[in-house]
């Protein structure tokens, strides 16, 4: 439904480089990736706002990389509302509508109904700075929906709120795009949000997409080191990889892990902290990668602890606090690391 080819332009020191990406008729698509990575020039590239150096925006099948930004179909929100403070919220709702020249009895029937989907009818009245950070966003969505785009583009649009009303937005967010059938692209710094909202995933370094997938396939499956370490697979190790009885035996230097399936040569293996069980005793299991090792660091985060394991090479590993103290585990202290051969994801240097 959108397609983009080949797209490259550049900004003072952010670029793009030949960005690649396709988004699906209706999916809730995610671009993830560090500051400096181009997801807001992507989006606003996509929008219309600036026009690209080299490639192509199609979208429904007809190419719009030279296309007026009003012209396209597209709407966007940025995460600093950017709403008119002199206008009231039904002015700011409906003022795309009006720009469209449509008859006013028909801008407020469509203005109050896309306000009831995001449940701020009762602010029409009001004015922006009489409004919390949530409804501002929640009318700023409004703004766009209301013009019925074929594409929303959400640039961090949760990241300025606090942790209840941004919970509470994403909820709401997962329930307007599935009563609407909106295609949305967000980009965004938060997990939270590619496992609450996301259909696929794509991850952007230095300007280009280096991996798209589903939630699980990017996180679970990384396409490079850069893929797994941005995405929280903190147990990332090189090494030289054979294969013995049908299994990747990968030789890390202080140990030897194996891997349910592996290519010959320089490989790295991931295993992401969850899958790392840590016991005083050696763990009974079928699982084949066993290692002894010293507890160097135990760091509270919350509800869980993160356990850091030295048995040759440094395992992080994430436990509930209460399972640390029932097992015993103490910095200085022995301990066993146990994950299965199907844990470990392995791709190429």
């Amino acid at each position: 439904m959108l397609d983009i080819r080949g797209l490259s332009l550049t900004l003072g020191e952010f670029s793009l480089d030949g960005v690649d990406m396709t988004v699906g008729d209706g999916e809730y698509f995610i671009v993830l990736g560090p500051t400096g990575a181009g997801k807001t020039i992507l989006l606003e590239t996509i929008a219309g706002i600036y026009t690209p150096k080299t490639g192509t925006i199609t979208l429904d099948g007809r190419e719009i990389t030279q296309t007026d930004p009003k012209d396209r179909g597209i709407g966007m929100v940025y995460q600093d509302f950017m709403l008119f403070p002199h206008l009231t919220i039904e002015e700011n709702i409906g003022f795309g509508l009006r720009q469209q020249r449509i008859e006013p009895g028909k801008i407020r029937k469509q203005v109050v109904e896309t306000a009831e989907l995001l449940g701020i009818d009762h602010l029409l009245e009001r004015t922006p700075g009489t409004l919390s950070g949530g409804e501002q966003q929640r009318a700023a969505i409004a703004r766009a929906l209301v013009l019925q785009p074929r594409v929303l583009l959400l640039d961090e649009p949760l990241s300025a709120l606090d942790t209840v009303t941004r919970d509470r937005l994403r909820r709401e967010l997962r329930a307007i795009h599935l009563a609407t059938g909106t295609t949305v692209v967000h980009i965004t710094h938060h997990f939270e949000d590619i496992f609450a909202l996301a259909d696929r995933v794509a991850v952007m370094q230095d300007g280009t997409i280096v991996q798209e997938g589903t939630p699980d396939e990017v996180f679970r499956r990384p396409a490079t080191e850069f893929v797994a370490a941005f995405t929280g697979m903190e147990n990332v190790f090189c090494g030289v990889s054979e294969v013995l009885d049908g299994e990747g035996a990968i030789d890390l230097g202080a140990i030897t892990i194996r891997a349910g399936a592996c290519a010959r040569g320089d490989v790295c293996a991931g295993i992401r902290p969850e899958e790392v069980i840590v016991s005083r005793e050696p763990f009974e299991s079928s699982a084949v990668n066993v290692f002894p090792g010293t507890v160097t660091e135990i760091r509270e985060n919350g509800m869980f602890s993160r356990i850091i394991v030295d048995t040759g090479l440094p395992f992080v590993a994430v436990l509930t606090r209460q399972s640390v103290a029932r097992l015993g585990i103490v910095e200085g202290g022995r301990a066993y690391i146990t994950f299965k051969a199907s844990a470990v994801h392995v791709f190429k240097r």
